[in-house]
Protein backbone atom coordinates (compact mmCIF):
# COMPACT_ATOMS: atom_id res chain seq x y z
CA UNK A 1 0.00 0.00 0.00
CA UNK A 2 1.45 3.43 -0.99
CA UNK A 3 2.49 5.70 1.87
CA UNK A 4 -0.16 8.34 1.16
CA UNK A 5 -2.92 5.69 1.23
CA UNK A 6 -1.54 4.30 4.50
CA UNK A 7 -1.47 7.81 5.98
CA UNK A 8 -5.09 8.41 4.93
CA UNK A 9 -6.12 5.09 6.48
CA UNK A 10 -4.33 5.87 9.75
CA UNK A 11 -5.86 9.34 9.89
CA UNK A 12 -9.33 7.91 9.26
CA UNK A 13 -8.83 5.40 12.10
CA UNK A 14 -7.62 8.19 14.41
CA UNK A 15 -10.62 10.43 13.71
CA UNK A 16 -13.05 7.51 14.11
CA UNK A 17 -11.71 6.59 17.56
CA UNK A 18 -11.42 10.24 18.61
CA UNK A 19 -15.12 10.66 17.77
CA UNK A 20 -16.07 7.50 19.70
CA UNK A 21 -14.02 8.68 22.68
CA UNK A 22 -15.70 12.08 22.63
CA UNK A 23 -19.13 10.44 22.40
CA UNK A 24 -18.39 8.38 25.52
CA UNK A 25 -17.13 11.54 27.26
CA UNK A 26 -20.28 13.52 26.42
CA UNK A 27 -22.61 10.73 27.57
CA UNK A 28 -20.70 10.24 30.85
CA UNK A 29 -20.79 13.96 31.62
CA UNK A 30 -24.44 14.45 30.75
CA UNK A 31 -25.87 11.35 32.43
CA UNK A 32 -23.65 10.86 35.49
CA UNK A 33 -21.91 14.11 36.44
CA UNK A 34 -24.17 17.02 35.49
CA UNK A 35 -27.34 15.81 37.27
CA UNK A 36 -25.41 15.53 40.56
CA UNK A 37 -23.64 18.89 40.06
CA UNK A 38 -20.19 17.31 40.26
CA UNK A 39 -17.22 19.54 39.44
CA UNK A 40 -14.09 18.35 37.64
CA UNK A 41 -10.99 20.00 36.29
CA UNK A 42 -10.39 21.32 32.79
CA UNK A 43 -12.49 23.63 30.66
CA UNK A 44 -15.41 21.21 31.01
CA UNK A 45 -15.19 21.74 34.77
CA UNK A 46 -15.29 25.53 34.33
CA UNK A 47 -18.26 25.16 31.99
CA UNK A 48 -19.99 22.93 34.54
CA UNK A 49 -19.52 25.54 37.30
CA UNK A 50 -21.03 28.18 34.99
CA UNK A 51 -23.94 25.82 34.23
CA UNK A 52 -24.62 25.02 37.90
CA UNK A 53 -24.66 28.71 38.90
CA UNK A 54 -26.33 30.35 35.86
CA UNK A 55 -27.92 27.46 33.87
CA UNK A 56 -26.01 28.71 30.82
CA UNK A 57 -25.66 25.65 28.52
CA UNK A 58 -22.44 23.78 29.23
CA UNK A 59 -21.69 23.17 25.55
CA UNK A 60 -21.80 26.89 24.75
CA UNK A 61 -19.41 28.01 27.50
CA UNK A 62 -17.15 25.06 26.61
CA UNK A 63 -16.99 26.27 23.00
CA UNK A 64 -16.44 29.96 23.84
CA UNK A 65 -13.63 29.27 26.32
CA UNK A 66 -11.88 26.91 23.92
CA UNK A 67 -12.14 29.33 21.01
CA UNK A 68 -10.49 32.01 23.15
CA UNK A 69 -7.70 29.60 24.10
CA UNK A 70 -7.26 28.53 20.48
CA UNK A 71 -6.79 32.12 19.32
CA UNK A 72 -4.12 32.62 21.97
CA UNK A 73 -2.40 29.29 21.23
CA UNK A 74 -2.39 29.47 17.43
CA UNK A 75 0.62 31.77 17.41
CA UNK A 76 2.50 29.65 19.94
CA UNK A 77 1.69 26.11 18.79
CA UNK A 78 0.83 26.54 15.11
CA UNK A 79 -2.15 25.36 13.06
CA UNK A 80 -0.74 21.89 12.32
CA UNK A 81 -0.49 20.98 16.00
CA UNK A 82 -4.06 22.13 16.68
CA UNK A 83 -5.94 20.56 13.74
CA UNK A 84 -7.20 17.53 15.67
CA UNK A 85 -7.79 19.68 18.72
CA UNK A 86 -10.01 22.02 16.71
CA UNK A 87 -11.94 19.02 15.37
CA UNK A 88 -12.34 17.60 18.90
CA UNK A 89 -13.58 20.92 20.31
CA UNK A 90 -16.35 21.34 17.73
CA UNK A 91 -17.28 17.64 17.82
CA UNK A 92 -17.51 17.62 21.62
CA UNK A 93 -19.61 20.81 21.48
CA UNK A 94 -22.08 19.03 19.19
CA UNK A 95 -22.06 15.80 21.24
CA UNK A 96 -22.62 17.64 24.52
CA UNK A 97 -25.56 19.45 22.95
CA UNK A 98 -26.97 16.18 21.59
CA UNK A 99 -26.55 14.40 24.94
CA UNK A 100 -28.41 17.26 26.68
CA UNK A 101 -31.33 16.66 24.34
CA UNK A 102 -31.54 12.95 25.20
CA UNK A 103 -31.10 13.13 28.96
CA UNK A 104 -34.43 12.71 30.83
CA UNK A 105 -35.60 15.78 32.77
CA UNK A 106 -38.12 16.48 35.51
CA UNK A 107 -41.03 18.92 35.28
CA UNK A 108 -38.74 21.82 36.23
CA UNK A 109 -36.41 21.00 33.35
CA UNK A 110 -33.55 19.73 35.55
CA UNK A 111 -31.68 16.53 34.54
CA UNK A 112 -33.00 13.48 36.35
CA UNK A 113 -30.54 11.72 38.67
CA UNK A 114 -30.37 8.32 37.01
CA UNK A 115 -28.95 6.49 40.04
CA UNK A 116 -31.40 8.17 42.42
CA UNK A 117 -31.01 10.61 45.28
CA UNK A 118 -27.98 10.27 47.56
CA UNK A 119 -25.91 8.38 44.99
CA UNK A 120 -23.58 11.28 44.24
CA UNK A 121 -20.33 9.41 44.87
CA UNK A 122 -21.37 6.30 42.96
CA UNK A 123 -22.37 8.46 40.02
CA UNK A 124 -18.99 10.22 40.29
CA UNK A 125 -17.15 6.89 40.16
CA UNK A 126 -19.08 5.66 37.12
CA UNK A 127 -18.90 8.99 35.30
CA UNK A 128 -15.16 9.52 35.86
CA UNK A 129 -14.41 5.92 34.93
CA UNK A 130 -16.02 6.62 31.56
CA UNK A 131 -14.48 10.09 31.09
CA UNK A 132 -11.00 8.80 31.98
CA UNK A 133 -11.38 5.93 29.53
CA UNK A 134 -12.67 8.25 26.82
CA UNK A 135 -9.74 10.66 27.26
CA UNK A 136 -7.32 7.74 26.96
CA UNK A 137 -8.99 6.70 23.69
CA UNK A 138 -8.62 10.24 22.36
CA UNK A 139 -4.97 10.59 23.45
CA UNK A 140 -4.00 7.15 22.11
CA UNK A 141 -5.14 8.28 18.67
CA UNK A 142 -3.15 11.53 18.70
CA UNK A 143 -6.11 13.68 19.67
CA UNK A 144 -6.81 16.25 22.35
CA UNK A 145 -9.95 17.74 23.86
CA UNK A 146 -8.38 21.20 23.96
CA UNK A 147 -9.01 23.36 27.00
CA UNK A 148 -6.34 23.10 29.67
CA UNK A 149 -4.32 20.86 27.31
CA UNK A 150 -3.77 23.96 25.17
CA UNK A 151 -2.66 25.96 28.21
CA UNK A 152 -0.29 23.18 29.29
CA UNK A 153 1.19 22.74 25.80
CA UNK A 154 1.75 26.50 25.46
CA UNK A 155 3.45 26.84 28.87
CA UNK A 156 5.53 23.73 28.17
CA UNK A 157 6.75 25.19 24.88
CA UNK A 158 7.61 28.61 26.35
CA UNK A 159 8.92 27.72 29.82
CA UNK A 160 9.64 23.98 29.60
CA UNK A 161 7.35 23.13 32.53
CA UNK A 162 6.04 19.55 32.31
CA UNK A 163 2.53 19.06 30.94
CA UNK A 164 1.39 17.02 33.94
CA UNK A 165 2.49 19.66 36.45
CA UNK A 166 0.64 22.44 34.62
CA UNK A 167 -2.54 20.37 34.28
CA UNK A 168 -2.57 19.48 37.98
CA UNK A 169 -2.13 23.12 39.06
CA UNK A 170 -4.84 24.38 36.68
CA UNK A 171 -7.29 21.63 37.73
CA UNK A 172 -6.69 22.36 41.42
CA UNK A 173 -7.42 26.05 40.82
CA UNK A 174 -10.66 25.24 38.97
CA UNK A 175 -11.91 22.80 41.61
CA UNK A 176 -10.75 25.00 44.49
CA UNK A 177 -12.75 27.93 43.11
CA UNK A 178 -15.91 26.18 44.35
CA UNK A 179 -15.02 27.34 47.88
CA UNK A 180 -15.70 30.94 46.87
CA UNK A 181 -18.99 30.48 45.00
CA UNK A 182 -21.97 31.30 47.29
CA UNK A 183 -24.45 29.57 44.95
CA UNK A 184 -23.06 26.21 46.08
CA UNK A 185 -24.53 26.76 49.55
CA UNK A 186 -23.04 26.79 53.02
CA UNK A 187 -19.23 26.55 53.49
CA UNK A 188 -19.45 22.87 54.42
CA UNK A 189 -21.35 22.16 51.17
CA UNK A 190 -18.62 23.94 49.21
CA UNK A 191 -15.98 21.85 50.94
CA UNK A 192 -17.90 18.73 49.91
CA UNK A 193 -17.93 20.01 46.34
CA UNK A 194 -14.14 20.46 46.40
CA UNK A 195 -13.55 17.02 47.95
CA UNK A 196 -15.72 15.41 45.28
CA UNK A 197 -13.80 17.38 42.65
CA UNK A 198 -10.49 16.03 43.96
CA UNK A 199 -11.93 12.52 43.78
CA UNK A 200 -12.81 13.09 40.12
CA UNK A 201 -9.16 13.99 39.43
CA UNK A 202 -7.89 10.80 41.08
CA UNK A 203 -10.36 8.42 39.38
CA UNK A 204 -10.15 10.07 35.96
CA UNK A 205 -6.34 10.14 35.95
CA UNK A 206 -6.16 6.55 37.22
CA UNK A 207 -8.38 5.33 34.36
CA UNK A 208 -6.48 7.47 31.86
CA UNK A 209 -3.14 5.96 32.90
CA UNK A 210 -4.56 2.44 33.20
CA UNK A 211 -6.02 2.34 29.70
CA UNK A 212 -3.01 4.02 28.06
CA UNK A 213 -0.47 1.82 29.84
CA UNK A 214 -2.46 -1.33 29.11
CA UNK A 215 -2.35 -0.48 25.41
CA UNK A 216 1.40 0.23 25.51
CA UNK A 217 2.45 -2.57 27.87
CA UNK A 218 5.28 -4.64 26.45
CA UNK A 219 6.89 -7.97 27.29
CA UNK A 220 10.24 -9.63 26.73
CA UNK A 221 10.66 -13.25 25.64
CA UNK A 222 13.77 -15.34 26.18
CA UNK A 223 13.43 -18.56 24.15
CA UNK A 224 15.78 -21.56 24.51
CA UNK A 225 15.26 -24.12 21.75
CA UNK A 226 17.26 -26.36 19.41
CA UNK A 227 14.89 -25.20 16.67
CA UNK A 228 15.75 -21.55 17.23
CA UNK A 229 16.20 -20.90 13.49
CA UNK A 230 12.68 -22.09 12.66
CA UNK A 231 11.17 -20.10 15.54
CA UNK A 232 13.09 -16.94 14.63
CA UNK A 233 12.07 -17.27 10.99
CA UNK A 234 8.38 -17.83 11.87
CA UNK A 235 8.26 -14.82 14.21
CA UNK A 236 10.13 -12.63 11.73
CA UNK A 237 8.01 -13.53 8.70
CA UNK A 238 4.57 -14.19 10.17
CA UNK A 239 4.56 -11.46 12.83
CA UNK A 240 6.96 -9.02 11.18
CA UNK A 241 9.00 -8.85 14.41
CA UNK A 242 12.69 -8.38 14.94
CA UNK A 243 14.51 -11.21 16.73
CA UNK A 244 17.90 -11.02 18.44
CA UNK A 245 19.98 -14.22 18.76
CA UNK A 246 22.25 -14.39 21.81
CA UNK A 247 25.03 -16.88 22.46
CA UNK A 248 24.58 -18.90 25.63
CA UNK A 249 26.43 -21.61 27.52
CA UNK A 250 24.68 -24.23 29.65
CA UNK A 251 26.51 -24.48 32.97
CA UNK A 252 25.27 -27.97 33.86
CA UNK A 253 25.45 -29.59 30.41
CA UNK A 254 28.36 -27.56 29.10
CA UNK A 255 26.56 -27.21 25.75
CA UNK A 256 26.60 -24.08 23.61
CA UNK A 257 23.05 -22.80 23.09
CA UNK A 258 21.31 -20.06 21.15
CA UNK A 259 18.83 -17.81 22.94
CA UNK A 260 16.17 -15.80 21.12
CA UNK A 261 15.38 -12.40 22.64
CA UNK A 262 12.12 -10.79 21.51
CA UNK A 263 10.40 -7.57 22.59
CA UNK A 264 6.69 -7.39 21.77
CA UNK A 265 3.39 -5.85 22.79
CA UNK A 266 1.63 -7.78 25.52
CA UNK A 267 -1.40 -8.43 23.29
CA UNK A 268 0.93 -10.32 20.89
CA UNK A 269 1.96 -12.84 23.56
CA UNK A 270 -0.60 -15.50 22.65
CA UNK A 271 0.41 -15.44 18.97
CA UNK A 272 4.10 -15.81 19.87
CA UNK A 273 3.40 -18.70 22.26
CA UNK A 274 1.28 -20.37 19.57
CA UNK A 275 4.13 -20.19 17.03
CA UNK A 276 6.65 -21.53 19.54
CA UNK A 277 4.41 -24.46 20.51
CA UNK A 278 3.74 -25.39 16.86
CA UNK A 279 7.48 -25.56 16.12
CA UNK A 280 8.95 -26.83 19.40
CA UNK A 281 6.51 -27.81 22.18
CA UNK A 282 9.49 -28.54 24.47
CA UNK A 283 11.07 -25.10 24.13
CA UNK A 284 12.05 -23.36 27.35
CA UNK A 285 10.45 -19.88 27.36
CA UNK A 286 10.74 -17.01 29.81
CA UNK A 287 8.28 -14.11 29.57
CA UNK A 288 8.67 -10.94 31.63
CA UNK A 289 7.05 -7.52 31.70
CA UNK A 290 9.21 -4.52 30.86
CA UNK A 291 8.66 -0.98 32.10
CA UNK A 292 9.10 0.62 28.70
CA UNK A 293 10.33 -0.13 25.19
CA UNK A 294 11.48 2.73 22.98
CA UNK A 295 12.50 2.73 19.34
CA UNK A 296 11.19 1.54 16.01
CA UNK A 297 7.82 -0.18 16.32
CA UNK A 298 7.35 0.94 19.94
CA UNK A 299 7.16 4.27 21.79
CA UNK A 300 9.28 7.27 20.89
CA UNK A 301 11.85 8.61 23.33
CA UNK A 302 10.19 11.82 24.55
CA UNK A 303 12.88 13.18 26.86
CA UNK A 304 13.63 16.82 26.10
CA UNK A 305 17.29 17.67 25.50
CA UNK A 306 18.12 21.14 26.73
CA UNK A 307 20.63 23.42 25.09
CA UNK A 308 23.15 23.00 27.92
CA UNK A 309 23.16 19.22 27.37
CA UNK A 310 24.07 19.73 23.71
CA UNK A 311 26.83 22.13 24.70
CA UNK A 312 28.26 19.72 27.29
CA UNK A 313 28.17 16.90 24.74
CA UNK A 314 30.04 18.98 22.16
CA UNK A 315 32.55 20.09 24.76
CA UNK A 316 33.27 16.49 25.79
CA UNK A 317 33.78 15.44 22.17
CA UNK A 318 36.28 18.24 21.59
CA UNK A 319 38.39 17.27 24.60
CA UNK A 320 41.36 15.00 23.75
Amino acid sequence: MPNYQLNIKNEAIDYTFITLGLLLYAVAWSFFLLPYEIVTGGVTGVSAIIYYTTKFPIENSYLFINLALLIIALKILGVKFLIKTIYAIFMLYFLLWAAQEFIPRDVAGNPIKILGEGQDFMSLVIGCTFTGTSLAIVFLHNGSTGGTDIIAASINKIYGVSLGRVLIVVDLLIIGSCLFIPQFGEPIARVHKVVFGLCTMVIENFMLDYVMNARRESVQFMIFSRKYKEIANAIGTQMDHGVTILDGHGWYTGDEVKVLCILAKKNESVSIFRLIKMIDPNAFVSQSSVIGVYGEGFDQIKVKIKKKHYENSLRNKQQP
